[in-house]
């Protein structure tokens, strides 16, 4: 094996990386991850409030009301 033989083919094995390099960095299969990490940072967000938001709903609003009435039912003298 000669020096020349030797450097062709560290110079192709150089080539070959460089184009595995280049296919890797044009695929576009992993591009949407921040988006998809956004995605669900704000679905999660929002069930959040709306999960706060029925909770107090309920316990101001609701819960008081349909105790009342329950309360009055069980105080009917007929």
């Amino acid at each position: 094996m000669t020096v020349k033989n030797a450097f062709s083919g560290v110079l192709r094995r150089v080539r070959l990386a460089f184009a595995r390099m280049n296919t890797v960095a044009a695929c576009a299969r992993g591009e949407n991850y921040v988006d998809s990490g956004v995605k669900i940072l704000i679905a999660v967000v929002i069930g959040a409030l709306l999960l706060g938001g029925l909770y107090a709903l309920f316990g101001d609003t609701i819960i008081p009301t349909v105790t009342k009435k329950v309360e009055e039912m069980f105080e009917f003298k007929g």
